[in-house]
This record gives structure tokens, sequence and C-alpha cells, in this order.
């Protein structure tokens, strides 16, 4: 069952996979379906992997905390503020950050509500740079279109869609539904356990019963545009990166992918590059000057970018 993308438990999707096959031998395009990845089915079309010799990009991120652009150690959101670990808190609003990547052109990085408090931070980012950010934290049907309209590229969405450890079929194909696949991202952030990566929910404390495996991620592809994966247990740490995870993704993700996590020298982006296949992006947040940071310097990723567009 594994090659057909959706789960025994969700009947409808195979009435979907099952449309894709039929109805793709008289339409263009690609679908996820019984003998993998065909080019049948427009309207089923999931993006392909990348080329490999496609080099990748510095995606920017706002996280916000309180009202407040910040940098926190990922593991340490436990909702007890003895817990709590903060790297760096701006003394700039959000926007001023939006603003800068909008001058130079960083396009489809994020802005992530860590907590409540911060939709007001949120929304004065989008505008700053409308259609060039995503956003996610807290995000569920009443708010999605909200966002967009407030100018957010794709909403990113996690715990909404787990329940109860589990994928709700149901919830995601009702958000799919109501904003579209192309505006979608899910959040398939992780942490490690029996040399597996599970993904987590609520601030990255929760396990859910969903790994991240190349079945669990072709499954999930049909439903979204990107996905976006923090390495939770070295994220905001600037202790290196996750370098087996990196490749795994590299390895199997069939959608644009934007790693964050451990990230400290403009090294990282050429490794993420050859670890990824050039089919991973990488998000910087810590070790940045523009967050207090001395590991690189806002400039020099800047340039990466400019040196290695896409065309």
């Amino acid at each position: 069952m594994e090659c057909l993308g959706f789960s025994p438990s969700d009947p409808s999707a195979f009435i979907r996979v099952y449309w894709c096959s039929f109805a793709g031998l008289f339409f263009g395009g690609s679908y996820v379906g019984f003998w993998g990845r065909r080019s049948y089915g427009k309207a089923c079309q999931a993006p392909g992997l990348r080329p490999k010799s496609t080099p990748s990009v510095f995606r920017p991120c706002i996280d916000l905390h309180e009202g407040k652009v910040k940098q926190i150690v990922g593991g340490t959101l436990s909702g007890r503020a003895e817990d709590l670990r903060t790297n760096f808190v701006s003394e700039r609003p959000s926007r001023w950050y939006a603003e800068l990547y909008r001058r130079d052109g960083l396009r489809g990085g994020h802005v992530i509500m860590l907590g409540t408090g911060n939709e007001q931070a949120a929304c004065e980012a989008l505008a700053a740079y409308p259609d060039g950010m995503q956003v996610g934290g807290g995000i569920h049907p009443d708010n999605a279109r909200q966002f967009i309209e407030a100018g957010a590229s794709h909403v990113i969405v996690t715990s909404w869609v787990f329940r109860e450890g589990r994928v709700d079929w149901d919830r995601l194909e009702s958000l799919v539904s109501m904003i579209g696949r192309n505006r979608l991202v899910l959040d398939l952030s992780c942490r490690r356990r029996d040399n597996e990566y599970w993904v987590v929910t609520d601030r990255w404390q929760k396990f859910t019963q969903f790994n991240l495996s190349p079945k669990n991620l072709r499954q999930l592809a049909v439903y979204c545009d990107e996905f976006l994966i923090h390495a939770a247990d070295v994220e905001g740490l600037c202790g290196g990166m996750d370098m087996e995870l990196v490749a795994f993704l590299g390895m199997h993700s069939p959608l644009p992918t934007t790693y964050a996590g451990g990230a400290r020298s403009l090294a990282d982006l050429e490794a993420v590059t050859e670890l990824g296949q050039g089919r991973i992006d990488l998000t910087i947040g810590s070790a940045l000057d523009i967050f207090g940071g001395t590991g690189v310097r806002y400039e020099d990723v800047v340039a990466f970018n400019r040196r290695h567009a896409r065309t």
C-alpha cells in the first residue's frame, strides 16, 4: 500500500487517487498514483523534486513571542516561564524585519507566532511584505483566510491537523478545500526518539504518532505546497545542524522543504546544498547578526542568495 500514497483508514483518499489515475489519462500534469509519480492529472498535481543541480537558498524568519521578535531555544517552549531560554529579544518591530527582507528580495520566509498575543505583530509583518512571507502558529480554518488576506503567501499548520497524536484527514481536507493546497505549508517539525524522527506539536512539546518516513512524506505531499521542518532538538542552540535529518529530507522529501535548526555559519548553506541534494532550503536564526548572533552576517546570506539566484 505504500506506493499508493494514502492511508487504509482513509477511504476517501482511495477515491481521490483512483480518480487521479483515471482522469489523468486525459489531462496534463503529475500525480502520486498506483505506480508512483506519473505525468497524469493536473488537478492532482504535486510539485516534483527540484533538480539536484539547483542550489539551496537562505529563507528568513520572524519568530514572535509575547508580541516581540525573539530567538528562543526551541525545546524550552514548555509554557512554564522558568523553562524558557531566550537568546535574543529585538528592540525593532516585526515590520522592520519584513521590510528588510522585502528590500533584499528574500521570499518564502516564515513568521511564526509562538503562543498567544502575537497576531497584531504578525499582521504588521505581513502587511509590510505582501505575498512575501508565510505565517504559522495557531492557524486553523477560522483564521487561515484572515492571515492570507492580511498578506501571507501561505499559512503554516501543524497542531490543528494532528489530533490525539494522529493526522486528522477530515480536518486536513477541509482546510485544503477552504484555502487551496497551493496556500498551505505543513509544519512537520520533529524530535528524535528511538532513532526515528517524530512530528511534535504544541510548541514542540508533544510527540505525535507520525514519524518522518518516505511513505508519510509522500502521503502528505498531495495536500500542501511545501514542508517546513524545524529540528526541535537543536533549534536555537547554534550547535550545528542535524545533518542526518537534512540528508534524509534531501533524499525523500517530494516537495520544496525548508529546514531550520542549529545553523551557525555560512558554510551551512553550502552543506545543505550538498546533503540536501539542492532540494532543501535553510533558515538561520540565532546565529544571524540581525538577531544578535555572531556566526553569520545578514549581508552574506543576501549575497549568497543573489549568487545562486534561481531562474
